[in-house]
């Protein structure tokens, strides 16, 4: 027994380590769960992190399937025990828990839960969230090195957490940063060619009539410096390729995003690719650029409850899918979607786009470049 609880507390260990490595926090809660429940010998075992809303911005659960999910319904309120677990930040073990004054309700396809063990997840004062098993699947119920035992889970539970809130909020500023450098960029290289552009077109404006050579000179040089305010400004633009990118390539920068949004979503967003060849940088961040598009237009607009991502790789081709069941679009209505943008970026590194949308039949939209 002892070997298999050094086992799985390693494994444990190893999770919570796999979130310096930017793993997704949630597949990091799901082995933390899955784990308590099995070496608690629990038949049902949860954590929930809660929102700003009363209800739960994570939640995973071991011991219920999908069909009894789908019966279930929408993910608990702040209610009953799971509220109080919240507000008191105590743990709480319990031989009935239908039986506490706190409890109040289950939705009709719940599953019964008798025994109950839920410890909160801390962070110095603040609760994160709690973990609770239900259901000791041995007789006698939970006991103290039981209680003992899921407040190491939770204490892992609790690294993750605050691991992960630091990493997002890592890239918030490094985002902020980017952002701003890429203006100061702006105003030094390109705003100042178009100050000048816009200077010299209106001396050949005056000119035109009295001075048509001093005209057609100055209109060359509003050419030129056209020119030259376009190719800083692309030269920005190159600059702009997401550090991601050069860190992990294309397809785990895309898995990445899509985790993320996955988090944030109520919607299913899934993610599938086969392995890549090489691809030219150029092509990364078009793909890339594309796809979030694609999956901001079915997240915000589309109300999709499903959205799939797939990369890959057919006939010398890089071929990206974002698939969504969400309300569709006849092509007229297509404005402020982005979709010309989208079309230009593949456009722009010798790729094509289309388009398949219509009303209450979801949108698909691929891309294809040869690479």
């Amino acid at each position: 027994m002892t070997s298999d609880r050094d086992e799985i507390l390693q494994a444990v260990s190893s999770a919570v380590l796999a979130v310096t490595r930017h793993l997704s926090v949630r597949e990091v809660l799901q082995v933390i769960v899955r784990s308590a429940q099995r070496l608690l010998d629990a038949r049902y075992a949860a954590l929930g992190v809660p929102d700003d809303e009363g209800s739960f911005g994570e939640f995973v659960a071991e011991g219920i399937t999908d069909k009894q999910w789908d019966a279930i319904g929408p993910l608990p309120r702040q209610h009953g025990m799971l509220g109080a677990m919240l507000r008191e930040g105590s743990p709480v073990r319990l031989p009935d828990l239908r039986k506490d004054p706190r409890f109040e309700w289950w939705p009709k396809a719940h599953p019964v839960m008798k025994d109950f063990l839920g410890v909160p997840i801390r962070d110095g004062d603040q609760v994160l969230g709690i973990i609770f098993l239900a259901n000791k699947r041995t007789p006698g119920g939970f006991t103290q090195d039981d209680q003992e035992l899921l407040t190491l889970f939770a204490a892992h539970a609790a690294i993750a957490l605050t691991n992960a809130r630091l990493y997002e909020r890592g890239r918030e500023l490094a985002m902020l940063e980017e952002r701003n450098r890429v203006a100061r960029e702006l105003h030094d290289a390109v705003t100042q060619k178009l100050f000048s552009l816009r200077l010299t077109a209106q001396a050949a404006s005056a000119m035109l009539d009295r001075a048509p050579e001093k005209a057609a000179a100055e209109l060359e040089r509003v050419q030129r410096l056209a020119g030259e305010a376009l190719s800083e400004l692309r030269a920005v633009i190159v600059e702009l390729r997401p550090a991601e990118l050069d860190r992990h390539g294309l397809a785990e920068t895309l898995r990445k995003h899509v985790r993320l949004l996955d988090r944030l979503h109520p919607s299913l967003v899934t993610f599938e690719c086969v392995e890549l060849p090489p691809v030219d940088p150029a092509v990364e961040v078009a793909v890339l650029r594309v796809a979030q598009e694609a999956l901001h237009n079915a997240l915000r607009h589309a109300e999709a409850t499903s959205v799939s991502v797939r990369l890959a790789f057919a006939d010398g081709k890089l071929v990206l899918i974002v698939r969504d069941d969400g309300n569709g679009f006849e092509q007229a209505e297509s404005r402020g979607l982005g979709l010309v943008s989208m079309r230009d970026r593949a456009e722009s590194v010798g790729g094509v786009m289309t388009v398949e949308s219509a009303h209450g039949r979801g949108t698909t939209v691929c891309v294809e470049v040869g690479v």
